[in-house]
């Protein structure tokens, strides 16, 4: 477990830390009027997204048996914990996170680099994810997607 933890950690500096903290912070600009309750939802949500995608690497640790790296992806299905509400809950506590320093930062800017993150996730997912996960995992998986939304959380089981 130890060594999931180094290449998780390690993974998170390089891949989210990039693309959900430095690319916005190199793109930040105060150009847009907003009011102080704005800028505080916005780093709230930019906290929450921190904390969503660092619980969800903490279960690909402990639960998966793996890391956040698709080169070194979970081993067994993570279907406990946030993925019983959404099963990608992972990109969308890193787009949370873009879009709370997009507020705090009135930044316009980076609000257009969230649709391109967003977009590229959604790529991602859809045709290298879903299938890959199809074929490692099953009938399994596929009972999981009938279950639990792509991406929008599911708060209750109906």
């Amino acid at each position: 477990m130890f060594w999931r933890l180094i290449k998780t950690l390690i993974f998170t500096f390089v891949m989210p830390g990039t693309f959900g903290v430095y690319v916005p912070q190199a793109l930040k600009s105060g150009g847009m009027e907003l009011p102080t309750t704005v800028r505080i939802v916005g780093l709230m949500l930019a906290a929450c997204g921190t904390a969503i995608y660092l619980w969800c690497a903490w279960d690909f640790v402990s639960k998966g048996l793996g890391t956040p790296a698709p080169i070194d992806a979970p081993r067994v299905l993570v279907v406990k914990g946030l993925y019983r509400f959404t099963r990608n809950p992972m990109y969308v506590g890193v787009s949370a996170l873009i879009l709370g320093q997009a507020a705090y930062y009135r930044s316009g800017k980076t609000l257009v680099y969230l649709c391109f993150v967003v977009t590229a996730f959604h790529l991602f997912v859809r045709f290298y994810e879903e299938p890959t996960l199809r074929r490692l995992f099953g009938e399994q998986y596929e009972e999981y997607r009938r279950k639990v939304p792509r991406w929008i959380f599911r708060l209750s089981k109906t």
